[in-house]
């Protein structure tokens, strides 16, 4: 697809700089290279503790040694090309949302016969629903790491305030727009907090017996602008023409997040967001607009009989060009393992893939334990199955900014962005 095509223009040189050996290694040094995507190191909490892990890893097996590659910008495109250039890492992570692209192009590794020759490894250790995203048939092209369930948060705080009781997970579209209307107070808060963001509102469609796209034959029609879809899009649309969330531009100029400031009390993200609101900022009163303790979670509102939604997940695979497959096994095993994760998932910024560790973590947190529900009803991003599917969330966007700035109906608008999805498969 487009992306590929475009990774070859990135250059060669790049790739060859990334993963080549680094300096002053001792000679019969086996070095794995881990890409991963974001930029580089910032010494931060975090990092100290990825690399504290990696050193106990070198320490259990002398003579090896753990080069992390942090790779800014386009990811996905950049590994495309390592493979093209025969310069891949041995050890990547791979994004859930676009590992079609990996997978069908045989970039990575099928994992289940070194599972299967593991004595220790157990598939029922993890999620089910988040183990088997990476599977296709009764190949395994990763074993996760951790990953987010796309969730409602609530300001707790603000519902108290306001009488508006929590809500519930079998509430539907209607007690939602009847929540957020009672916590509305028109130019000092909002009930909810929409931003056009696909990820952030698809699953609307997924709650109303409805899809933005049938992968199966790579079709928007007869999916996004079906009847059922367009009454969950019209549905966003009304609660922010009726003022019950911030508009577009209203979110842009208020250039904060105003559920993180306390101006809405309500928004859908996922696991990560937790890390900046636990740093929310201060009132004038010096105290958090937002804590922890305010912070709820629930399903998002459905029409159909229980609620779904997205997962996001990364989890580790090896490179189809890995020159030592068993030691990044090894390696794959021990990030992997309850003793490890234990001690990663202290960052928070994910739900950890092993069902052990992340029920462990929810005893101690009842903010955690209310993910667990959500896992069983996760379905994995259409780009883990699809190539390209990208240029879905871009008709997607465009349709609901013609919406909501433009006045366009949305009928018309999903039609339109439907058949431009269709030509774009068709190419």
């Amino acid at each position: 697809m487009r992306s590929t095509i475009r990774a070859i223009f990135v250059g060669v040189a790049f790739v060859g700089g990334i993963f080549g050996c680094g300096p002053g290694q001792a000679p019969g040094t086996i070095v794995l290279h881990v890409a991963n995507w974001g930029a580089a190191k910032q010494g931060n909490e975090y990092d100290l503790l990825v690399d504290k892990l990696y050193h106990e890893f070198e320490r259990q097996n002398p003579g090896v040694k753990i080069q992390e590659e942090p790779v800014p910008g386009e990811y996905v495109e950049k590994m495309a090309l390592a493979y093209i250039a025969h310069a891949q890492p041995e050890i990547m992570m791979l994004d859930l949302s676009s590992s079609a692209l990996f997978i069908n192009s045989k970039m990575v590794r099928d994992l289940s016969p070194m599972m299967k020759a593991d004595p220790e490894f157990r598939r029922a250790d993890f999620f089910p629903n988040v183990f088997d995203a990476a599977r296709h048939g009764e190949a395994v092209y990763a074993v996760p790491l951790d990953f987010t369930p796309m969730v409602l948060y609530y300001n707790k705080r603000l519902f108290d305030k306001a009488g508006v009781p929590y809500p519930t997970p079998d509430w539907n579209f209607a007690k939602f727009e009847e929540t957020a209307k009672r916590l509305t107070i028109p130019g000092k808060q909002y009930g909810y907090a929409f931003a056009n963001w696909v990820p952030g509102w698809m699953m609307w469609l997924w709650n109303n017996d409805s899809a933005p796209f049938i992968p199966d034959t790579r079709r928007a029609t007869g999916a996004l602008d079906t009847a059922a879809s367009t009454e969950s899009v019209t549905f966003l649309s009304e609660i922010v023409k009726k003022g019950y969330s911030p508009s577009i531009s209203q979110t842009a100029t208020a250039g904060v997040d105003l559920f993180a400031n306390g101006e809405a009390a309500m928004t859908v993200s996922g696991h990560w967001s937790m890390v900046g609101y636990k740093n929310s900022p201060k009132g004038p009163d010096g105290k958090p607009k937002l804590t922890w303790d305010d912070l709820g979670v629930v399903a998002l509102p459905h029409q159909a009989p229980t609620s779904q939604t997205v997962m996001y997940e990364s989890g580790y695979a090896i490179s189809a060009n890995c020159k030592y497959p068993e030691m990044a096994w090894k390696f794959i095993r021990y990030m992997t393992s309850a003793e490890v994760q234990r001690k990663y998932q202290s960052s928070g910024i994910a739900v950890c893939a092993r069902r052990d560790i992340a029920e462990e973590r929810g005893k101690g947190s009842p903010l955690e334990a209310a993910f667990l529900p959500i896992v069983p009803t996760c379905r994995p991003p259409y780009g883990a199955a699809v190539e390209g599917y990208e240029v879905v969330e871009e008709e997607m966007t465009k349709a609901m900014d013609s919406i909501l700035q433009n006045g366009r109906e949305p009928a018309a608008a999903l039609h339109k962005a439907a058949l431009a999805i269709d030509r774009e498969f068709q190419k």
